[in-house]
């Protein structure tokens, strides 16, 4: 089967990125099964039912999340509700919300996605090396195919969690950081692997949002209002092909697309 993972959806641009280009990648390369980290989605910070119901009307199939998953207070519902959109699985038990689930593919395949966030430079959740473990051992139940999103900052927590998953899971996809890696590889047991898939949004940015707002931060250590960035859009992301009964990945291949 074919994944195509997209990388961190930050604010307007990177939906109308998703929309002008997600199409094309569809159809170019036979996609079995579309995943898209949204929590960037609204503004930059969060994400809203409404843009949850919009990306997922794009043919992406399931949107996953990290941190910023609760900057807007409405998609508290949308989190119980709906299937189709992940939180981190290490947050506590009893937090509103999923951290991984089992999806059925347009030709019938079983594939289990789990999100996990890092601890390095970030909150102090569970430890996502054995949540991750432990649910892809209950994953593994329904299938072979577990694809892993690991949002998190410190590269080498995200390398340390791909091989510590090596052979357990399908791939393990970094995401947090909006800057795409060229380190992607299957590793010797079958994972695909990519320190960060990158960002989808304005590139004339600091991460996604407005340069100068950015810069001025730096400069006066003040609080500044972020604001997403509007110029000079890509999308950035990777295709992964997965054996069907192994659930061992075969090949990773990024892609970084101007709109």
């Amino acid at each position: 089967m074919k994944t195509l993972f997209i990388g961190d959806i930050v604010g307007k641009a990177g939906r109308k990125a998703v929309k002008e280009k997600l199409p094309m990648l569809l159809q170019s390369y036979n996609i079995d099964l579309t995943i898209a980290n949204g929590e960037n989605a609204a503004g930059g910070f969060g994400i809203t039912p409404q843009i949850v119901k919009s990306l997922l009307a794009e043919n992406i199939d399931i949107l996953t999340s990290g941190n910023h998953i609760w900057d807007k207070k409405e998609i508290i519902d949308c989190l119980e509700n709906e299937k189709g959109l992940l939180r981190p699985a290490n947050y506590p038990k009893g937090v509103h919300g999923y951290g991984s689930a089992v999806f059925h593919t347009k030709t019938g395949l079983i594939v289990g996605v789990i999100n996990v966030s890092g601890r390095v430079f970030m909150d102090n959740l569970e430890c996502p090396f054995r949540v991750a473990l432990e649910e892809s051992e209950k994953l593994r139940r329904h299938t072979p195919i577990i694809i892993v999103d690991f949002h998190a900052e410190a590269t080498s927590e995200k390398e340390a969690l791909g091989w510590f998953l090596d052979g357990h899971v399908s791939a393990v996809i970094g995401t947090h950081t909006h800057v795409q890696t060229a380190d992607e590889r299957i590793l010797p047991k079958g994972t695909a692997y990519i320190t960060d898939v990158g960002m989808s949004g304005a590139f004339d940015s600091v991460i996604g949002v407005k340069k100068e707002i950015a810069i001025q931060r730096f400069l006066t250590q003040t609080p500044k209002k972020l604001e997403p960035a509007k110029n000079n859009i890509h999308l950035q992301g990777v295709i992964i092909d997965i054996d069907d009964i192994t659930g061992k990945s075969t090949n990773i291949q990024r892609f970084n697309l101007t709109v």
